[in-house]
């Protein structure tokens, strides 16, 4: 049985949990897991097979037994570290902006300055930022989450790692049409005043329930509460202003009919510009999957999955029809036992 290290000291803590759920069934691999504190708390487990590290540590706990794989699921910070993981094992990196996979030490040194500023010093002074490019590039091999990243990006070498799969389906109501809007509420990185003008064009006299299932705060929830209030009867809002519990979370995603996924077309990391779909990968993708919900995303998103519905100018009909692309199969496409399967695949060609 092959051995893996699986690395997480930063965020992404539901990429984590869906790796160690999958793998806790396989009969090819075992599997360490290596947790910062804040990580280890997000995940809640205590099993034998889950050590808490840190930067200080992580290292020397790598060495005391004998791996086949390392996979680092994050490497926003830490870099210094993270070389020399690369330079003593066979590592795979999970990329979630490519963009910033691909930056030069120039340009991460001016973009020290747009923001952020005494984080970014932080990094460059205590934790080996310059190294960064180094990470991406000594890694054996560099992990995207969502494969139709590896068409978008022909210059870079990439491999897929499937680690989304159907964890629960729930048929929805009848009596009302729920649409989720998953996210943290900001307009950074969804546009939700593009969700308020294209509801107040709906026509139908048929109730409507939008849930915001992500924190507002700041202007976002003063639009929120503005357009609560000039709403027509027909329409109802549920929005939170604290974070999610990620039982409500479940239960509203379980409840949801049709999923709409407003990204802005562009975001950015470390004052790099990243573009969703091409190359950074939305959350909303793994929503759908986990929850088996079909999902708007806007017209111009560039995708290779067909539970997603490009976003027409009468939003409202392919929200009141959306029965009608219900003939996607989730379960046969995204049951746990097949994704297992083709994720030890991928596993073994990182050996």
């Amino acid at each position: 049985m092959k051995k893996i290290a699986y690395i997480e000291l930063d965020t992404h803590a539901e990429i984590a949990r869906n790796f160690m759920d999958l793998m806790q069934d396989s009969s090819e691999f075992s599997v360490d897991y290596y947790f910062s504190e804040k990580i280890s708390k997000q995940i809640s487990r205590k099993n034998s097979n889950i050590f808490l590290s840190d930067r200080s540590k992580i290292i020397s706990q790598l060495k005391e037994k004998k791996y086949d794989l390392m996979i680092i699921g994050t490497a926003h910070r830490y870099f210094d570290v993270f070389l020399k993981i690369t330079e003593y094992f066979n590592t795979a990196v999970i990329v979630h902006n490519l963009n910033f996979a691909k930056i030069c030490r120039f340009q991460l040194f001016k973009n020290i300055f747009k923001k952020d500023f005494k984080y970014r010093l932080k990094l460059l002074l205590k934790e080996g930022l310059f190294s960064a490019p180094k990470v991406f590039g000594k890694a054996r091999n560099l992990l995207v989450l969502d494969e139709s990243l590896m068409k978008e990006n022909p210059d870079l070498s990439l491999k897929f790692l499937p680690v989304f799969y159907l964890h629960e389906y729930e048929k929805p109501r009848k009596s009302i049409i729920t649409i989720v809007i998953p996210g943290a509420v900001s307009q950074q990185r969804r546009d939700y005043l593009h969700i308020f003008e294209r509801i107040r064009t709906f026509i139908r006299n048929t109730h409507f329930q939008f849930v915001f299932l992500g924190k507002a705060a700041g202007q976002e929830l003063l639009w929120l509460k503005d357009f609560e209030s000039k709403k027509p009867q027909n329409i109802s809002l549920q929005y939170f202003t604290k974070k999610v519990p990620q039982p409500i979370f479940d239960e509203w995603m379980r409840k949801a009919d049709i999923l709409w996924c407003p990204l802005q077309k562009e975001t950015e990391f470390f004052s790099q510009k990243e573009f969703y779909g091409i190359t950074k990968m939305s959350g909303n993708v793994g929503d759908a999957i986990k929850y088996g919900k079909l999902a708007i995303f806007p017209e111009n998103y560039p995708n290779s999955h067909p539970f997603i519905i490009p976003e027409n100018k009468n939003v409202e009909e392919e929200i009141y029809t959306y029965h009608k692309w219900m003939g996607y199969d989730f379960e046969q496409n995204f049951a746990k036992e097949k994704v297992l399967k083709y994720l030890e695949e991928k596993l073994t060609e990182l050996l």
